[in-house]
């Protein structure tokens, strides 16, 4: 059922058992699980149907420290969210991942990987995507034609990625949860408020504004805020009515320990003769799947590193390139254009086996730090609502790490004689921990709200519950305690499906 919160009365009181804020691919996602129960569920969208110039500009924030893209283009505010242009890449995290790392600070979830491996193969079916299977010895079984580089297992592995068409969670599941007779969306329904009781233990409403001046309450037994890790944040940090810190930050951890994958061109590989990587090398729109080049767990705690991959393009496709692609602008239209020209570029080349030498671009995960945060501005948006702050720090782990990872590889293609590695100059200096212009992020937002079983080193719990508010729980990338190399999605879709098991089971029991 779908209601558009401009058209109903003002101050109009919605009641239902849940309340989902957020109709992304965590906030969709938890909804399908729902339809067809006894349970009537709210979800909030603050956008409508389709892109939206005004909506969007609620995003609006600032950046400071490392340079970061505008915060209004990172994310997409109308139903199905960032699933609207997110490019399909799906790999699990490894178990390291999950793992505490004495040489990664801040590190080691309160859940295992084995925890989530269900979780895993539902999200598969979310995201139009094949069987939950990423060993590539599997793929080769399917595909003789796969060969992989000559490389030391123990040292460097294939990390398998699934491709996604990519699934628009706004298109897909559009008349599935409209058609739900206890699914109920209010579009325009932006929360702007969350209100608890009187000693801040359990939510009770929350306050939703929208452009056409009304103002309405939703009440319901429990809460979901499943928007993005900034706006997660953002609205936990400026719910200070009742809580001057915000809800959930009596230890001072909401909007904390911010991650982002960096995403970046590391180097380069030279082969002898041609070689057409059929594996490794991706067709957007076609591939299925590919690998790419990951550091074993056994190699990342040698060298107390962090966890990243390598993939390839040919070196004349990486030069011909525009040296610099804006994809810094503002302009989302702008954005999408920049990067639609980028990939025309690699078309021209996608029909020939005959390149011999390769450009490196890795992805790897930053190390959680506190001082990489959200706060709120002094500035407000339309709605009244005070803006996000982003202030993305790194720290020499991360350009270490990069550097490592080349050097393992470039060891290995010495010994398997396959070919060479050569660091880009950015690389070449130890002690220099600056970065370069064309540094640039995944656009994978992750941490804010990040998962613990100690509430002063952590917000929510291991089933993604505030730990001091009994019926507010978090979905979605914010709840990370390490990002891992993998794109997000696929952990989020499988994390969200998780908490809508755990309230099953907390209903039916106290039904």
């Amino acid at each position: 059922m779908h209601t558009d919160a401009r058209n109903i009365e003002n101050h109009t009181l919605i009641e239902g058992d849940i309340c989902i804020i957020g109709a992304g691919a965590a906030g969709i996602s938890i909804a399908l699980e729902w339809i067809n129960t006894p349970y009537r569920v709210i979800l909030l969208e603050g956008g409508g149907f389709e892109y939206e110039d005004r909506m969007q500009a609620l995003y609006r924030g600032k950046t400071t420290g490392q340079r970061y893209y505008p915060l209004e283009s990172a994310r997409l505010h109308y139903f199905g969210g960032t699933t609207g242009h997110w490019a399909g890449f799906c790999s699990p995290l490894d178990e390291i991942d999950f793992e505490k790392r004495d040489w990664v600070p801040h590190s080691g979830w309160p859940i295992q990987r084995s925890d989530l491996d269900t979780f895993y193969a539902r999200a598969q079916k979310n995201l139009d995507l094949g069987p939950y299977e990423y060993s590539f010895p599997e793929y080769q079984k399917e595909d003789k034609s796969l060969v992989p580089l000559p490389f030391d297992e123990e040292a460097v592995f294939n990390k398998m990625w699934q491709f996604s068409p990519p699934s628009r969670f706004g298109a897909k599941y559009r008349d599935t949860i409209l058609k739900a007779p206890n699914i109920h969306l209010y579009t325009y329904a932006n929360v702007c408020d969350i209100g608890a009781n009187e000693n801040v233990s359990a939510i009770k409403e929350v306050i939703v504004k929208n452009f056409a001046g009304k103002e309405h309450t939703v009440r319901a037994k429990y809460f979901i805020s499943a928007c993005c890790a900034i706006q997660n944040a953002r609205l936990l940090l400026a719910s200070n009515r009742q809580a001057p810190k915000g809800l959930g930050n009596d230890n001072d951890l909401v909007g904390r320990f911010f991650m982002e994958h960096l995403e970046i061109k590391s180097a380069e590989i030279w082969f002898p003769d041609p070689d057409p990587l059929k594996l490794y090398l991706l067709d957007f729109g076609k591939t299925k799947y590919r690998a790419e080049l990951g550091i074993t767990a056994k190699k990342q705690e040698e060298h107390r590193i962090l966890n990243g991959t390598a993939s390839f393009t040919p070196l004349e496709i990486a030069r011909t390139q525009p040296a610099f692609i804006d994809i810094w602008t503002k302009d989302q239209k702008q954005r999408e254009k920049n990067m639609s020209d980028f990939s025309k570029t690699e078309d021209q080349f996608k029909s020939t086996n005959r390149f011999r030498n390769f450009q490196l671009f890795t992805r790897v995960e930053q190390a959680p730090n506190p001082d990489s945060r959200i706060t709120l501005d002094t500035e407000k948006d339309e709605l009244g609502m005070p803006r996000a702050m982003l202030h993305w720090e790194l720290t020499p782990l991360e350009k270490r790490s990069i550097r490592t990872i080349y050097e393992i590889i470039g060891k290995q293609a010495g010994l398997s004689q396959k070919g060479r590695v050569r660091l880009l100059e950015y690389l070449w200096d130890e002690d220099d921990h600056s970065w370069p212009e064309f540094t640039g992020g995944g656009w994978h937002h992750m941490g804010t709200t990040r998962m613990g079983t100690n509430p002063k080193q952590s917000v929510v719990n291991a089933d993604c519950k505030v730990h001091s508010i009994d019926n507010l729980y978090i979905a979605g990338s914010s709840c990370y305690v390490t990002a891992g190399a993998p794109n997000p999605t696929l952990t989020l879709v499988a994390l969200s499906l998780r908490l809508s098991d755990h309230l099953k089971k907390r209903i039916s029991a106290v039904s």
